[in-house]
Order: structure tokens, then C-alpha cells, then sequence
């Protein structure tokens, strides 16, 4: 695969990745943009169009014309803003190319913006200061698989020879360990709970969008790729500071999502637990165009390479109405959780979170009682880490903080695996 998701070639070529070539120049990432965006190039897209020269990024779409401008009434309509009856906006209020709700904008009483809308931040909010103590370097590791630098957080609670548990973040595209970890809110986690955290980064090298390649071949086999690579890392961390065997866990947004999923199941003796935001199955494509179509429709018919899977114990997030990866996924990832289990009748729970999100929560048992698996069923969430920081991108902040939930329940998995059978 020449490009991935708009990026270069995988840690690996692969033979198998070269009918895919010519589709890589008509995808950037995995965050599309949202549904109100589209609403809205339609409501006012009709009209004088321009025409751009073409780069060798977009040449595959040149000639492409661009949406002129709007009146204010028109670029409302086509997001969706609903008025209060009787309001109306005077025509002819010109908007530039390019306009964008500014930072910090807020409607009067009334007026209400479809969900999901937010304004664009241009930076990411600086983070908070570190609390004495402690530490969040940056380092680089390599081996057979590839090299891929990293970030690994350190609570000012560690001391060296006491076993502490140790998190496996994947951010997901676009991101960097800085954005995920503020928009997480992770590092304030491990303050509390005494864990240490681990942000792999993807490089623009290896994919232009720094997704993880979680629909290339090489990277969903054992000891190949980025598998090898982050599991390599892992051990390496856990070589270096003093960390619990058995309290050592995974979790990723999107495409780091997919990755937390088949990193987890190629290591099951590493990784005790997975939690899954806004991800997509094991095998779920083995090249771009089969990507497109798991991510909008799942993947039914999907298959894995090399070593033969082992599920663990797998809490999962996804949005009803995420519009870049179709909530059928998460069925899917939980599907082959559940599969060797037996499970006995879900049991499942409908709440509302403090920031106004609904949800309703499935807690899965196997056969003989342990809770083999959650489900966060976040209703009206679109693709967006729930209970988020607006530090970070892609968060919402209204939901449950799925951060916490997940630590809990890598604990409790880690508790239950400690148990006598």
C-alpha cells in the first residue's frame, strides 16, 4: 500500500497492498468530516465555483471547485441551527471563504446548533503543569518491527520496586501523545490510581495522517509491524520501571482503537485488557478500499493473518451516531470477545452522565460469572472520546468519562484474573 489513510507506506510493504495505491490519495484520516459539515457544502455549494491548480497530494481530485460564499441565513440553515419561531435574519449578510464559528462563540437563549457542532480549535489548549514529582519524557524505541517514538508518563506517587499497573494509550489519527493525553485526561488518572501511561506515536512517515495501520496485512500479524513494535515498546517500559505483570493494559481512539484490538489479541499474555473508543474489529480490512467499507457498513466477513487471536477482556465505547466509523463495529468487537465465552444473558442499564449525555451501559458475563466484557452504547455521541477534555481534540465532553470507566475496569479484570479458579 503505496498510502495509508493519506499517509506513506506501513512499517513493512506488503505484496498484498498494491491494489490499494491509487484509492490512498482520496482519503486523509479517519476523522471525516462530521454530517452538519456535509448538510451545510450542500445548502450553499450550488453557485460560481473555483477552480485550484492541482498539487501531487490532491491530484486524483484536481478540477474539484470550491464552495463560494454564503449569506448568513443560508449557512445556518445548511447546519442545521434551528431559530426560535418568529426570528428571522436579514439576506444579503455576506460570510467569507473559509468562515469558522470562532473559539468561545456562543448562540443567545433559543438558538440551538445540531449536535456535534463545536467551533475548530487552531492550537490545542496548553496542558496543565506537571505536579512536582512527576514526569512525561519523551523517548524512541526500535526493533525488528520498526522504530516509533514515544511519551510515558510517570506519577509523582511511583516509587521504584513497588509494582504498579501500566496503561497503553494509541491515540487516533491526526493526534499526538500531548493531544490524547489532554484530551483523555489520563495523566490526571494515573495521579490518582499510582499507574504509569504509555503514548506510542505514530510518525507522518509512516502514515501522512499518523493513523495507526490497523487495515494493513503486515500490521495485523504477530511479531510483525506495528504489533511487534508496540508490544516491543511495552516490555521495554516495563523492563525499566517496576511494573505489575498483571495489571498491564491497552486502549485506543479510531484507528488506535482498531490497533488496541489487534495488538490485545496477538499478546494476550502481555496485555490483560482492552478498551476500545470509537474502533473496529480484528481483521476488519486488509486494504484501503476494504477499510472504507468497514468503517462505514463493518466487516462482517473479516479475517485475521498469523497468530490465531485471543480475546480479553474488552470494554468498549462508540457513539449511535458517529458518522467516520458505523457503530455496527462495536457490535462486532464485542462479538469476538464474547465468542469463547458462553455468555450468559447481558445486562444492561440506561443512564445520563453529569455533562448531559445518555447511554446505556451491557455488562456481558461469561458462563461462570466474570464480566467478560462492557458495552457503552452513547447515545447522540458522535466520534469522540466520551467524557473528554476540550484540551484535546476530538472529545465530547458531555459524556461519561470513559477514561475512568476503562481504568476501573482494567482493574476489576486484573482482580477477577487474580482469583482462584
Amino acid at each position: 500500500m503505496q498510502q495509508a489513510f493519506g499517509g506513506t507506506a506501513p512499517t513493512t510493504p506488503h505484496a498484498d497492498d498494491a491494489p490499494a495505491q491509487a484509492d490512498a490519495a482520496h482519503l486523509k484520516d479517519l476523522n471525516a468530516a462530521p454530517e452538519y459539515a456535509r448538510k451545510a457544502a450542500k445548502a450553499f455549494g450550488a453557485g460560481r465555483a473555483r477552480v485550484r491548480p492541482a498539487t501531487g497530494e490532491d491530484a486524483a481530485t484536481a478540477q474539484a471547485p470550491e464552495a463560494p460564499a454564503a449569506d448568513l441565513t443560508s449557512f445556518l440553515a445548511g447546519l442545521g441551527v434551528k431559530l426560535p419561531d418568529g426570528i428571522q435574519l436579514p439576506r444579503g449578510v455576506g460570510l467569507g471563504d473559509g468562515f469558522k464559528l470562532p473559539e468561545g462563540f456562543k448562540l443567545p437563549e433559543g438558538i440551538e446548533l445540531p449536535e456535534g457542532l463545536a467551533p475548530m480549535r487552531k492550537r490545542p489548549v496548553a496542558p496543565p503543569p506537571l505536579p512536582p514529582g512527576a514526569t512525561f519524557d519523551s523517548a524512541s524505541f526500535t526493533n525488528h518491527g520498526g522504530t516509533r517514538a514515544y511519551k510515558l508518563y510517570v506519577p509523582s506517587t511511583y516509587v521504584q520496586g513497588t509494582p504498579v499497573p501500566l496503561v497503553v494509550m494509541l491515540h487516533g489519527c491526526t493526534q499526538d501523545p500531548d493531544d490524547f493525553a489532554a484530551g483523555t485526561k489520563m495523566n490526571q488518572i494515573a495521579e490518582e490510581t499510582g499507574c504509569l501511561v504509555l503514548y506510542p506515536t505514530q510518525s507522518q512517515k509512516d502514515n501522512q495522517s499518523k493513523c495507526w495501520n490497523w487495515f494493513s496485512q503486515n500490521d495485523q500479524q504477530y511479531e510483525r509491524g506495528e504489533p511487534a513494535i508496540i508490544a516491543g515498546m511495552t516490555r521495554h517500559v516495563m523492563k525499566q520501571y517496576t511494573v505489575d505483570p498483571a495489571r498491564v493494559s491497552i486502549a485506543g481512539l479510531s484507528a488506535g482503537g482498531a490497533m488496541a484490538v489487534i495488538v490485545g489479541a496477538l499478546y494476550p499474555e502481555l496485555f490483560q485488557a482492552v478498551g476500545v473508543h470509537s474502533g473496529l474489529p480484528f481483521g476488519a480490512a486488509q486494504d484501503l478500499p476494504a477499510a472504507l467499507q468497514a468503517m462505514k457498513q463493518g466487516a462482517p466477513g473479516r479475517r485475521g493473518h498469523g497468530r490465531k487471536p485471543v480475546p480479553r477482556p474488552l470494554i468498549v465505547f462508540h457513539g449511535d451516531k458517529d458518522h467516520t466509523v458505523h457503530a455496527v463495529n462495536a457490535e462486532q468487537v464485542l462479538a469476538d470477545a464474547l465468542a469463547p465465552h458462553g455468555a450468559g444473558k447481558p445486562v444492561s442499564e440506561q443512564g445520563k452522565a453529569p455533562g448531559g449525555r445518555r447511554y446505556t451501559r451491557t455488562v456481558h458475563q461469561a458462563a461462570n460469572g466474570t464480566v467478560v466484557a462492557e458495552h457503552w452504547s452513547l447515545h447522540g455521541g458522535g466520534h469522540a472520546w466520551a467524557g473528554g477534555s476540550p484540551a484535546g481534540s476530538y472529545t465530547d465532553c458531555k459524556g461519561p468519562d470513559a477514561s475512568r470507566e476503562m481504568m476501573r475496569f482494567f482493574e476489576a479484570a486484573a482482580a477477577s484474573a487474580a482469583q482462584p479458579a
